[in-house]
């Protein structure tokens, strides 16, 4: 009886979803998406597309991602919504962070990235337009669950990095710059990448149902991680839209003490332990001084 309701229950479900689809616009960039995905079925092979794809997806988008973080500090108007505004950035932390990322990205990750194409096989994972989810099924469900697993692998790991014993070893590398830039959100100890990236491959493995998920949800990612790192509060950033959304201030006050704010993406986990206690006094306090300077 209760298998045959949870079927009644996930139809419902169903056709309300396809009546909303049925309510929206079409698409105008769907046909070209089509015929751009289905060229690249035609014309690579899958461990092409799985690899090298992922690849490149991974370094345009990183460092295009990158781009406007950089280009604020060249801008005059964009200094009063830096967060830190006594540490500007340099061109030798900028220049030493380029380097290792170089590192990181050829010599950890795309070793990584190789295994994709072994793992959309062992699993069948698809990868033609056919079999493609909708986009609001593939962002809404499974992006958004991959996010809340890897914030959790996030959180406890990353606290236990803060600990003393491994500190020094590990997760020291990633505080180096103070004040972060956007470039340096995988600016990390090879150690710290392959343990801290763990959690990013666990919501892949447990949630994909289309090679496409994979390429959307380092999309996210990116755009996430970057975001908190980039060292600028933006009052039209469209993340901050998201319920429990961390945020550039969020992440870049555990940058400046070092202590509390392990989360990546979401801020439950730390208001759950109390981890972001001394953020909470820190911010009573900058609101209290802006009252008496006002």
């Amino acid at each position: 009886m209760a298998t045959n309701e949870s079927i009644g229950i996930f139809s419902s479900a169903s056709l309300a979803v396809e009546y909303v689809d049925s309510l929206l616009p079409e698409n105008p960039l769907q046909e070209t998406f089509k015929n751009a995905w289905n060229y690249m079925l035609n014309n690579y092979t899958k461990f092409q597309i799985a690899t090298w794809g992922s690849l490149i997806v991974h370094e345009v988008l990183y460092f295009l991602f990158c781009l406007p973080g950089f280009l604020f500090q060249f801008i005059p108007y964009m200094k009063k919504y830096k967060i830190q505004k006594d540490k500007p950035e340099t061109w030798e932390n900028q220049w030493k962070c380029f380097k290792v990322l170089l590192f990181n990205h050829f010599c950890i990750q795309l070793p990584l990235i190789c295994g994709t194409y072994y793992f959309t096989e062992y699993f069948n994972i698809p990868y033609d337009w056919e079999r493609m989810p909708r986009w609001y099924y593939l962002l809404l469900a499974r992006c958004f669950g991959c996010a809340v697993i890897e914030d959790t692998w996030h959180y406890f790991l990353h606290r236990l990095s803060h600990h003393k014993r491994i500190y020094k070893y590990i997760h020291k590398v990633h505080h180096e710059f103070q004040a972060p830039f956007g470039m340096e959100a995988e600016y990390a100890h090879p150690l710290e990448t392959l343990i801290l990236g763990t959690g990013f491959f666990i919501g892949i493995m447990l949630l994909c149902d289309h090679v496409i998920l994979l390429w959307a949800w380092v999309t996210i990612r990116l755009i996430e991680t970057i975001d908190v790192h980039s060292g600028y509060d933006i009052p039209l950033n469209p993340l901050n839209l998201i319920p429990f959304y961390a945020g550039s201030r969020h992440h870049d006050f555990h940058h400046m003490n070092f202590i509390g704010n392990y989360a990546s993406t979401f801020t439950w986990w730390d208001r759950i332990f109390g981890t972001d206690s001394q953020f909470i006094a820190y911010n009573e306090k900058m609101k209290k001084i802006e009252k008496k300077t006002e």
